[in-house]
């Protein structure tokens, strides 16, 4: 439940995000603002409840969580900035491919083969998403989609790793701690980035600002969040393939919004990848019984 939650409120990523760009906040700036703030919101409270807990971490579980923040930057990054220069069907399909790498990676690095109907559920989710891609084929590509496809391929892959890190730190540092130090050192990268391109971070209208305090509220804290506390009782792989519900949601709010209809293809692909958290889910229960 509690995941399901953090796909819902992650699905409303990319309507505030199209709000943001709408006033030409460029990719780095707009990713660097929602983990800084993210981090700024959730400093008070760490210091109020976590300081102790934060004083026991070990150096090896504070470098592994500056490595998975560092992924975190580099997914948030990559895949707003393939947006500009690819189709927003192909940038979702090769950024959600991460159930793959996932289920690979941990089969490789720690020896847990996937069940059949994981990787069932798996295919059948990557079959929607191969739909939807179908359905907006005909639309522009963008003015560099090699670029644009390399840059959401990059995303999926950094946020895998995200996601794995996470798993291995979650079973000893607490939710709180652990968010604060991954979207802090998040936040870092990025506004390192920032800086070494010479971005523009101020000077935007006071609306932007609004909507990025509400990208960090919602998208980033209480869907990543979700997503976070859910990895301690359920599969790297899994979650991947929950975190695939969010086209769905972001398409019934870009309805609602937005006015965009869904052609049938895309709702076609949309069942399918709601079809694939079923299945995923199923074995997910078996898994942990």
């Amino acid at each position: 439940m509690v995941l399901a939650a953090g796909v819902l409120a992650v699905s409303s990523a990319a309507i505030l995000t199209r709000f943001v760009q709408a006033y030409e906040v460029p990719a780095l700036p707009l990713a660097a603002w929602r983990l800084a703030l993210a981090a700024a919101i959730l400093t008070p409270p760490v210091l109020v409840r976590c300081r102790g807990e934060l004083a026991r971490v070990s150096r090896r579980d504070v470098g592994l969580a500056l490595a998975s923040g560092a992924f975190l930057a580099v997914h948030f990054a990559a895949w707003i900035a393939s947006l500009e220069h690819t189709s927003v069907a192909a940038s979702t399909v090769l950024v959600t491919t991460n159930p793959i790498w996932i289920a690979a990676l941990s089969w490789l690095l720690f020896g847990e083969r996937p069940a059949r109907t994981l990787v069932a559920g798996i295919g059948v989710a990557l079959a929607g998403g191969i739909a939807i891609f179908a359905a907006g084929a005909g639309g522009a590509t963008g003015a560099a989609p090699t670029l644009g496809n390399s840059l959401a391929l990059a995303g999926s892959l950094a946020v895998s790793a995200y996601l794995l890190l996470g798993r291995n730190l979650r079973r000893r540092v607490a939710l709180l701690a652990y968010v604060w130090l991954v979207y802090g050192a998040a936040a870092l990268v990025l506004l390192a980035a920032v800086a070494a391109t010479g971005a523009q971070m101020l000077g935007f209208a006071p609306v932007v600002y609004l909507l990025l305090v509400a990208l960090a509220v919602g998208p980033q804290l209480a869907g990543h969040g979700a997503f976070n506390w859910a990895l301690r009782y359920l599969s790297p792989a899994f979650v991947a393939i929950a975190i695939l519900g969010e086209p769905v949601g972001a398409a019934l709010l870009a309805y609602l919004v937005l006015g965009e209809r869904v052609a049938p293809l895309e709702l076609a692909g949309f069942v399918l990848l709601l079809v694939g958290i079923y299945v995923g889910a199923r074995a997910e229960r078996a898994r942990t019984r």
